[in-house]
């Protein structure tokens, strides 16, 4: 008999060995069941958390809706790793692997890695946080550093914030060190306009007033009606008055351009003057002439 022969018979009795297969199917029956089981705990942990969740919604205090929704999506996503890691470890164990050594060896490794990967591990830890304590959200109009502009996207290690004129800055969690964040309270929309020295500054005031009362009811970002503070400066030709108006979050850009627009319409339909650089010119050669004249 040759050496290929004997192979293949060894391998033959091995296969038709009916312990071998009982082995075999006792081990595919403990990880079937040790899936069905974390499945069915990943949804009853997560139904508790929602419920969780749902009765603290009813609650005299609460926290925003969008921190809410946050703490709950982290809550669900460490409670599947969690579960999915303890059923690894129980299907590594059913399959006669030593659990033991490969977690002593993970450890090293991981403590190796961490020492190489210091700024990974705090790009993570810092977008932990700053998912964890709502600093700033999807959609968001923020300053980071030298960067301002709306939250694209918020991860674990990076964050991304798109500009006004459409560049998308990439950022690091971890070099976020200070956060300016607009979009959470109301903004305010400052204005100043300018009447001229020669103008009715009480009629300038009255109609500004006249006109500021109907501004919320034609623009609904406006959250209460504009407020003319009075003289902000007296300038060289002009006099200049300023207006605040309290505004949704990040509208008042927009209230500011309109404010502008529908005072000096309003001006100048009551003839008052805004005023404009006069220049006024000047010849030495007439002066002489006129002195001659004299």
């Amino acid at each position: 008999m040759s050496y290929t022969e004997k192979i293949t018979n060894r391998y033959v009795e091995k296969l038709s060995n009916e312990n071998l297969w009982i082995n075999v199917g006792e081990i595919m029956i403990k990880i079937l069941v040790i899936v069905f089981l974390a499945g069915l705990a990943i949804r009853i942990g997560k139904s508790i958390i929602r419920k969780f969740f749902l009765v603290r919604s009813k609650s005299p205090l609460r926290i925003s809706e969008r921190r809410e929704a946050t703490i709950l999506k982290l809550l669900e996503n460490v409670l599947t790793y969690v579960i999915f890691f303890i059923a690894l470890m129980m299907i590594l164990e059913a399959l006669t692997i030593d659990v033991k050594a490969l977690l002593a060896g993970a450890g090293i490794v991981g403590l190796a890695v961490g020492f190489g990967a210091q700024s990974l591990v705090k790009d993570v830890i810092t977008g932990f946080f700053i998912i964890l304590e709502d600093q700033f959200s999807v959609g968001d109009y923020v300053r980071i550093g030298q960067f301002e502009g709306t939250v694209e996207e918020i991860g674990l290690r990076t964050s991304k914030v798109k500009s006004f004129t459409g560049e998308v800055h990439i950022i690091p969690n971890g070099n976020i060190l200070e956060v300016t964040n607009f979009s959470i309270h109301n903004s305010v929309a400052v204005v100043d306009v300018s009447i001229a020295y020669e103008g009715d500054m009480e009629l300038a005031e009255r109609v500004i007033k006249d006109l500021l009362v109907t501004m919320p009811d034609k623009y609904e970002d406006l959250i209460k009606t504009p407020e003319l503070l009075g003289v902000q400066t007296l300038g060289p030709s002009e006099v200049v008055y300023r207006i605040t108006a309290e505004t949704a979050p990040m509208k008042h850009f927009f209230i500011s351009r309109v404010l502008r627009k529908e005072i000096k319409q309003c001006l100048d339909e009551n003839g008052i003057e805004i005023p404009f650089p006069r220049m006024v010119m000047y010849n030495r050669q007439d002066e002489r002439e006129k002195k001659q004249r004299g």
